[in-house]
């Protein structure tokens, strides 16, 4: 899981010239509300793009605001992604089917599903 494209892009590079060939999914989660954030960081030391972190103190204290950021911002990593070739995205909604919904709603012409 990560915030940045470019984290993956560089770990798929140094994969490469390793010689490891297996496939390599690219996690993302749509982040809904600032306090999860603050745990994902906690949890994982991953970081945040700075892009990110002005989405995150610009919505934190609207909920709705931040969701739909989140789901946004999501679906942009995505079309990142898949523009650039990545072929698995595993996208983690925390059992939380609003999210998943609007996330496809927005990926469904790019995936070719709409």
């Amino acid at each position: 899981m990560f915030f940045d494209n470019s984290t993956l892009y560089s770990f798929l590079y140094r994969s490469q010239q390793m010689g490891i060939t297996v496939p390599v999914l690219a996690g993302i989660m749509p982040v809904t509300n600032a306090a999860q954030m603050k745990r994902i960081l906690a949890l994982s030391g991953t970081t945040l793009p700075n892009r990110f972190r002005m989405i995150l103190d610009k919505f934190r204290d609207r909920p709705d605001a931040m969701k739909q950021a989140g789901i946004v911002y999501a679906a942009e990593q995505i079309v990142d992604l898949v523009a650039n070739g990545v072929r698995g995205v595993h996208v983690y909604t925390m059992n939380k089917p609003d999210v998943a919904t609007g996330l496809a709603e927005n990926l469904s012409k790019v995936l070719g599903r709409g």
